[in-house]
């Protein structure tokens, strides 16, 4: 398993922009929420197998075009947004590296298998006695 590497910075695209929420007044004042770009689908920086398996992650922060997007604004400075912004898709990209487990094909056992049919049989037995009904 390779390691992740490290991100160059002009592949990183930063916005700044006011935080909703709790501040005060200023909240209306400082730019302190922090949205950070990463383009998955154009960057250099990344293996082939990690990128598209970054890209087949079913994950509402990629957009369509493979760009993932972060917003950050759960502290007060921009700086600490900043740094959780970079954690963030550290954390994400570090998750692509990660090989998956493959499936194994197991078989229900004949007990499970039992207990399920058994179980449908006591479900149409039920069902059946409601139908029989004369509701007069």
């Amino acid at each position: 398993m390779s390691t992740p590497p490290a991100i160059p910075e002009d592949e990183l695209v930063e916005r700044f922009v006011r935080a909703s929420g709790p501040g005060g007044q200023n909240v209306n004042k400082v730019a302190t929420a922090v949205e950070l770009r990463f383009d998955i689908a154009a960057s250099p920086s990344l293996p082939e197998h990690v990128r598209a398996r970054l890209l087949a992650r079913r994950d509402r922060r990629v957009t369509d075009a493979g760009v993932l997007v972060i917003n950050a604004q759960r502290f007060r400075t921009q700086e600490r947004n900043r740094q959780d912004a970079r954690e963030r898709l550290a954390a994400f990209v570090a998750a692509g590296f990660e090989v998956p487990k493959t499936r194994v094909a197991t078989r229900p056992t004949r007990g499970s298998r039992e207990r399920r049919l058994g179980a449908k049989r006591e479900r149409s037995t039920i069902k059946r006695g409601r139908a029989n009904r004369d509701w007069d």
